[in-house]
């Protein structure tokens, strides 16, 4: 599940639609009857398919924006002073805060304003998955994810929400920042680690007695592996600030702005009646302005992401010459670079070979680029910076 997703379902429950028909039980349900029993189902069962209607339908939106590479488009843009307050700010808001079979609550419901509530929700998860990609990419010692593979990651969450939601979990799926800090401190970043725990979860989430055991472990226990993890989280999104001067004015007010601008005005929104002040006369758009500025991630990684690309700097002062090469762009000319973003984010399996031979999935974002096209152009440009020497 993901935290993005849970204050649009607050605040799609908080619509009069659904305030005015909750009636409280205040008789344990065993003592009603039969009737009242299924009154006080249908009371949470309708609400259930009314979230899973929402959460299906606005995945499909994150689904279109992986597979177009619209997500991708965007990362030219983006450099350390966006990451950094992003990724830092998903360690520092999160401090704060057994069925398996499909449509099991019956059929969901769909309404505008559940839909476009849990948009923004969506949205600010995409946004959330961006700095975890680069947080991961960071604590595993490798080069941060080129633009194929966050159309692809992106894309696939959508489909992961699509497919929770069809099985009325009640969230969606996204990338999970606990794990990501859980790289930092284990130290293990293997995918064959993480489809092991993988294959883990689904037998735990079956046998449900692993699962009473597991919530034994005390709270202060957690409490305390959640503070480490959090805190590794914090500390590698503020790393990312070593390709930028730190030392220029510019950098140092984009980044401190960012951050407490990102944890106050959220802060500030939640509390009493001050969402109240956001009122554009449309209930749907209110409901995803709220949304969307209730999130730390949202606020900060966009302020962060506005002013570095409105405010004049150059290239190096931003850091943003060291970062294109980092990613691995066309105009990289060292080789080392390419071959270890091609062993690291194409598809596994031998994948990327059958994707290759077809053709058309060259024009496809989310495929990762034919290597005889890419070494080709490096070619060419390393013969042609030899020449000018």
């Amino acid at each position: 599940g993901t935290f993005a997703l849970v204050t649009p379902t607050i605040a799609i429950m908080s619509l009069d639609k659904w305030r005015s028909t909750c009636v409280p039980n205040t008789i344990p349900f065993d003592n009603l009857t039969l009737p009242q029993q299924s009154i006080q189902t249908e009371m949470w069962q309708s609400r259930m398919r009314e979230i899973q209607g929402a959460v299906i339908i606005s995945s499909f939106f994150q689904v279109f924006i992986g597979f177009t590479g619209l997500m991708g488009l965007c990362l030219r843009f983006i450099g350390p002073l966006t990451i950094a307050p992003t990724i830092a700010l998903v360690g520092l808001a999160l401090i704060d805060a057994a069925r398996f079979y499909a449509f099991q609550w019956g059929l969901p419901t769909v309404s505008v304003a559940g839909v476009f509530g849990m948009l923004a929700g969506i949205l600010a998860s995409m946004i959330e998955s961006l700095g975890d990609y680069y947080a991961c990419a960071r604590l595993a010692g490798t080069r941060p994810p080129p633009q194929h593979a966050v159309n692809r990651g992106i894309a696939l969450e959508g489909i992961g929400s699509i497919l929770a939601g069809m099985i009325g979990s009640g969230n969606g799926t996204t990338s999970y920042s606990e794990n990501v800090g859980a790289i930092g401190i284990t130290k293990v970043a293997s995918r064959a680690v993480v489809q092991c725990g993988a294959v883990m979860m689904i037998i735990l989430g079956i046998l449900s007695k692993f699962g009473a055991l597991f919530s034994t472990i005390p709270n202060p226990v957690i409490g305390g592996v959640f503070i480490v993890m959090f805190g590794m989280i914090t500390a590698v999104g503020l790393s990312n600030l070593q390709y930028c001067n730190m030392n220029s004015s510019r950098n140092i007010f984009i980044v401190g702005f960012s951050i407490i601008f990102g944890l106050v005005f959220p802060s500030w929104l939640r509390t009493g009646n001050n969402a109240s002040a956001i009122d554009t006369t449309v209930p749907e758009l209110n409901q995803i302005i709220v949304v969307l500025l209730s999130t730390s991630m949202a606020v900060g990684g966009l302020l962060a992401f506005i002013l570095d690309n409105t405010i004049p700097g150059t290239l190096q002062e931003r850091g943003m010459h060291v970062w294109h090469k980092e990613v691995g762009n066309k105009s990289a000319k060292d080789r080392k670079v390419q071959e270890e973003i091609r062993r690291v984010y194409d598809l596994p399996f031998g994948l990327t070979k059958l994707v290759h031979r077809i053709s058309c999935t060259k024009y496809l974002p989310f495929c990762p680029p034919r290597h005889d096209d890419t070494d080709q152009t490096v070619d060419i440009e390393m013969r042609g910076s030899g020449s000018a020497v």
